[in-house]
């Protein structure tokens, strides 16, 4: 695949805020020190760079990616949801009710046939049906679920500034 894409920068970020970014979304442990080392800049602009990355709330939140299977949540689905109607009240009584849901560790409002897409981890198939059945099937503004279960992780990355997409023009 040797598609060329062109790579733009987000404002008022350089090369060395963006591979402050990438690096830290690999590793969010790094040691000051160590990361000044990969930038190749020394420790006192590279923490004031990312104490702003910080502060300027271009870095969220810092998490730790934890193996579904091994905390018995492996069964992954992603659930799409067309809702009864879509009003202000019906939304905002939609969104209110996903983020209560500890299950649902993910929510789009997306276009196209559907109006959301939930992704949900459970122990299994059975639980799942129950959640389907006991959780969702309670929420009135729901029309219609379609789910569709993970097979396979084929890609699974959280890196929204790829090392790729930093290059010399940045």
């Amino acid at each position: 695949m040797n598609s060329k894409i062109e790579k733009s920068s987000p404002k008022n970020l350089d090369k060395i805020d963006l591979q402050i970014l990438s690096i830290l979304q690999r590793n969010a442990r790094i040691t000051l020190k160590e990361l000044a080392a990969k930038v190749r800049l020394s420790a006192t602009p590279v923490f004031e760079r990312w104490k702003k990355l910080d502060s300027t709330g271009i870095i969220t939140r810092y998490v730790a990616i934890v193996d579904a299977e091994k905390v018995h949540r492996g069964f992954c689905v992603f659930c799409m949801v067309k809702l009864r109607q879509l009003t202000f009240d019906v939304v905002t009584d939609f969104v209110n009710v996903m983020q209560k849901i500890p299950e649902v560790s993910e929510c789009y409002h997306i276009s196209g046939r559907y109006d959301y897409l939930l992704k949900i981890n459970a122990p299994d198939m059975k639980y799942y049906k129950n959640f389907i059945v006991n959780v969702l099937g309670h929420v009135d503004s729901i029309g219609t679920i379609e789910s569709s279960f993970v097979m396979d992780v084929v890609k699974q990355n959280f890196d929204i500034i790829a090392p790729s997409s930093i290059t010399d023009e940045d």
